[in-house]
């Protein structure tokens, strides 16, 4: 494997073949960059310094703004063609950057002197509902057991349309959202939800998209995709158990989704790539392809006010979904919904086949009816105030490991300003 004159450590997150793209505020400005080791290169000012020389760009500046939008618009071969030149000029036979100290001390910015931004602009957000097990676990606390999926699950990947708006980066802090809950026989109220739930996904960056009326086909499906972020998605049970019927979640879950900084792209993902579940029944035509997922490792960590470190409550991993990307993209656009840069596509909770890899607290506490024991001496069912969550995704192979940053939040109380 490649490395770069940058010292990385072995196992670091982000090593040369990585490269995940971010956008970072330093001494006051948005720039882009991409992360290499615990340093970030400033692709703004090495495009403004004329020293990003790709032809596939033909001259075009596409990182003179504050998100990547611009850059996700021009197409595959351009992500492409830019990954292998910053490759090459950060390799460490490429005397370049090592050997100008000057220019290095410009470019190559330590992280701990950042302030990360949100990547994209987000301008559609749609949250599926992909995992086989998370769907029959919920099926089977809340309808019925013997019998948990709907009818129409294993036929098409279930999403529904979500708050592009109150997408966040990681960091920011989520409020304890209000709505209407239904206890008991009682009337409804509202009040603060009483079940304040997360689950782990991943998020799909849109690159390219379609023209309105114009689906994308299965076989071109991941070539519209330029990479994935780590994504919190929020949930406010009580509140959504009262509202879904009959159109779904609502301000259960519009009040607020993080997602991790960096967005690491389909091309570093390429290593990691497994055959995903056998799909039975077989998927009409246009969902029909050899079913593929990618192998990475995430972890959920829970940290209370008494605690001085994250605790790990849930291992999962993405290769056990049973819908994948490119069935998900081309389902979304079938009907000719038209995709544009920057929009995430959730991959819904990613829960295991074991209850240590169950993807969210409603499942790993079922119900609420076996809270979680924490060294701290507490216990929890659902989310505290205060309370912060974490998600951290690896993917590993032989000596090859990727990270993708951590999604992080706390939970503020429903009375804060």
């Amino acid at each position: 494997m490649q490395k770069s004159f940058i010292e990385i450590p072995s196992g670091h997150p982000f090593p040369l073949y990585n490269l995940p793209y971010g956008a970072f505020e330093h001494k006051g400005k948005t720039s882009i960059g991409v992360a290499i080791g615990d340093d970030v290169l400033n692709l703004t000012l090495l495009e403004e310094k004329g020293l990003l020389k790709v032809g596939a760009l033909n001259g075009k500046k596409v990182f003179n703004h504050t998100t990547l939008n611009a850059f996700l618009a021009t197409g595959k071969s351009c992500w492409s063609a830019v990954r292998q030149f910053l490759i090459h000029l950060l390799a460490v036979d490429t005397p370049d950057l090592r050997d100008n100290e000057a220019l290095r001390r410009e470019l190559l910015i330590p992280q701990s002197q950042i302030l990360m931004k949100m990547p994209v602009h987000v301008g559609g957000y749609t949250d599926f509902y992909s995992s086989l097990e998370h769907a029959t676990n919920l099926g089977k606390m809340f309808r019925d057991p013997t019998n948990p999926l709907l009818p129409n699950w294993k036929h098409i990947p279930v999403g529904y349309d979500g708050r592009a708006s109150a997408i966040v980066v990681s960091g920011t802090k989520i409020k304890r959202p209000k709505g209407q809950l239904k206890i008991g026989e009682d009337a409804p109220i509202c009040a603060p939800t009483r079940q304040f739930d997360t689950e782990v996904e991943l998020g799909f960056v849109i690159g390219t998209g379609n023209e309105l009326g114009y689906p994308i086909s299965i076989d071109l499906a991941s070539d519209h995709v330029f990479g994935v972020v780590v994504l919190l998605d929020w949930s406010a049970r009580d509140i959504q158990r009262w509202e879904y019927v009959p159109l779904g979640p609502f301000l259960g879950k519009n009040f607020g989704t993080t997602i991790s900084p960096w967005i690491v792209t389909m091309e570093a993902l390429q290593p990691f790539s497994v055959q995903g579940p056998v799909q039975d029944p077989k998927p009409l035509p246009y969902l029909s392809r050899q079913n593929t997922n990618f192998d990475i490792d995430l972890h959920l960590q829970i940290k209370t006010q008494k605690m001085d470190t994250y605790k790990e409550i849930a291992h999962t991993n993405y290769k056990y979904m049973y819908w994948d990307l490119a069935q998900q993209v081309a389902h979304h656009t079938v009907n000719g919904c038209n995709l544009q840069p920057g929009d995430i596509l959730g991959t819904g909770t990613i829960s295991g086949p074991t209850p240590g890899s169950y993807g969210s607290l409603i499942e790993l506490t079922w119900g609420g009816a076996h809270p979680i024991h924490l060294n701290s001496g507490e216990e929890r069912t659902y989310l505290a105030d205060n309370d912060s969550m974490q998600v951290v995704a690896m993917a590993k192979k032989g000596d090859l490991c990727i990270g993708f940053g951590g999604a992080e939040a706390t939970v503020l109380s429903a009375d804060d300003v």
